[in-house]
């Protein structure tokens, strides 16, 4: 029970910061996004009205200048008073005072703001309070490990009657590993898990979906199995068979009819069933076309 609620409480703990950092992520980026969008519309809402402003300060210092020419010219010596007149009068001729660009109206320019919806912070509070349940015992457990030749026959059974399951999924490790791997995922509730190394100590542990749903169920208790039976060989060197990689298959060839075929050790005890298949050289599944079995 201690052991598995320190591991409870270090799943909690490392998902909930995961998904902390994951949302502040998400709202850093959110934010840019809106700061970007407010400074696109700063820049393209108050070009136009810079332009107009610097038209503007133009055209009143121009008006200033003629006027401060003209002050001096009517202040200025006689004999000067009808150069600078003239050309006082040239300037105010070219000039068009009473003409100053189109100013936007007040309702034509932009006025920014914020709409920040409070109701986002309701959906997310009730989210959250949902998020995550604790389960004190999974809805399926290992029910019996039986050693076979090479593999561990894995039975696992529903123990939680108001669950409906649709697919189970069972993985293995050595014991001394801390990495589980699938081995089988299926509706089936029982698996022979082959090529297991004899005397060595496996962890087996199994999963249940429930139907209609795509998360897994919390894993089982893990069990520990072995078996002390070596995997099942026939024995080389027999006239008439031909033996596949593993020397777990037996194919009788055409060399000599008969012969009597040899397994290289007693793996087989009372109580253990040991199937024979004969396939014909033609069987489809030998690549041939039309097999017997």
């Amino acid at each position: 029970i201690k052991e598995s609620a320190a591991l409870t409480r270090d799943v909690l703990e490392q998902h909930f910061n995961d998904l902390k950092g994951t949302l502040r992520k998400l709202l850093d980026e959110r934010l840019v996004s809106l700061l970007q969008e407010v400074d696109t519309i700063e820049q393209d809402s108050i070009k136009p009205l810079e332009e107009c402003q610097k038209l503007i300060e133009h055209g009143v210092s121009t008006a200033d200048e003629l006027v401060r020419e003209g002050e001096n010219a009517i202040h200025g010596a006689m004999g000067e008073d009808r150069d600078k007149l003239c050309s006082f009068t040239k300037k105010a001729l070219h000039i068009q005072l009473d003409s100053l660009p189109e100013v936007p109206m007040l309702v034509d320019v932009p006025c920014l703001s914020a709409q920040l919806d409070d109701s986002l912070l309701t959906i997310v509070k009730s989210e959250i309070f949902k998020h995550g349940t604790i389960a004190s015992r999974p809805p399926v457990q290992i029910e019996e490990l039986i050693e076979k030749p090479g593999g561990i026959l894995v039975r696992w059974c529903k123990v939680d009657d108001d669950f409906i399951p649709q697919d189970y999924r069972l993985q293995y490790c050595k014991s001394n590993a801390t990495h589980f791997e699938d081995v089988y995922v299926g509706s089936e509730t029982e698996f022979i898990v082959l090529h297991i190394d004899p005397n060595v100590d496996y962890q087996f542990r199994v999963c249940a979906r429930g139907d209609g749903r795509q998360e897994w169920s919390p894993w089982s208790v893990s069990q520990i199995g072995r078996t002390t039976l070596v995997p099942h060989e026939w024995a080389p060197g027999f006239d008439g068979y031909s033996l596949s990689s593993r020397r777990n298959m037996a194919l009788r060839n055409d060399s000599q009819p008969g012969g009597v075929l040899y397994s290289k050790a007693p793996t087989y005890y009372c109580g253990q069933t040991l199937t024979f298949r004969e396939w014909s050289e033609r069987d489809p599944e030998l690549g041939g076309q039309n097999g017997d079995t």
